[in-house]
């Protein structure tokens, strides 16, 4: 099991790479499904593996120039305290009730990128509309508070923020993303220090492992087209978040 669990590993990093999000999304049911631990700690050892993935992802993509750094610290500011408050209010849920928000979650963002009927911009000599100040506040703190929540990175809500309200381009929206990812899962992290008890070397190894996904990711984001790169992200939400739900059907019985 250990080495399936390295294997999804590199694939949670793959996915940050090409998609900007989802590696959260496979982090958590990786570690509890396949590894075993119990949700409450899979999700913050989620915060760990993907904001350090999502950093060395972020580099990649600003060194191609697929990173808007005023819009990250904007953006991954409000999140940061959304964040840490919804770190601390963790303690008001079930580790099952966790999952099977993570799971609606993740179809409504799917529902969302399927729904857009507008291309993406592609132009490089038209820098793509700032977002509203109070979208940006509502969006953020939303964000922050499901990464403290249920240990998302936030990127499959960041990307269609930037893409669908900001018209920004999906590959820059990507790149960005990885850095407001990496300042959540910090601050998410933060507000769990001292309630839930993670094995540090499992845990630098699996990081590892997923380091290696995104740079590959990162390398290969840049032969793919923006219209596949969505689709395949809204699908990738689709199939996960069914998956979770349906693996949490007695908590929505209940």
């Amino acid at each position: 099991m250990a080495l399936v669990g390295f294997a999804l590993a590199a694939l949670i990093g793959l996915s940050l790479g090409l998609l900007g999000g989802g590696g959260s999304i496979l982090t958590v049911p990786v570690l509890v499904y396949v590894l075993g631990y119990e949700a409450k700690q899979a999700i913050v050892m989620s915060l760990v593996v993907v904001g350090i993935t999502s950093l060395v992802g972020a580099v990649g993509h600003w060194r191609v120039g697929n990173v808007n750094l005023k819009s990250a610290l904007i953006f991954g500011v409000i999140t940061m305290l959304g964040a840490y408050l919804g770190a601390r209010l963790a303690v008001l849920f079930t580790g099952g009730l966790q999952l099977t928000l993570l799971a609606v979650v993740m179809l409504a963002a799917a529902a969302s990128m399927f729904r857009s009927p507008r291309a993406e911009p592609t132009s490089r000599t038209v820098p793509p509309p700032t977002l509203p100040l109070t979208t940006i506040c509502v969006v953020g703190l939303l964000v922050g508070v499901l990464t403290g929540v249920v240990g998302i990175g936030g990127g499959f809500l960041i990307v269609p923020a930037l893409v669908l309200l900001g018209q920004v381009p999906v590959k820059k929206a990507i790149g960005t993303s990885l850095l407001v990812i990496a300042m959540n899962s910090a601050a998410g992290y933060l507000g769990y220090i001292g309630t839930v008890t993670i094995p540090s070397s499992f845990l630098m190894g699996f990081t590892a492992v997923a380091v290696g996904g995104i740079l590959v990711g990162t390398h290969l984001v840049r032969y793919v087209s923006a219209g596949v790169l969505k689709r395949s992200f809204a699908v990738f939400l689709l199939v996960m978040g069914g998956f979770m739900l349906y693996q949490n059907r007695l908590v929505i019985g209940r």
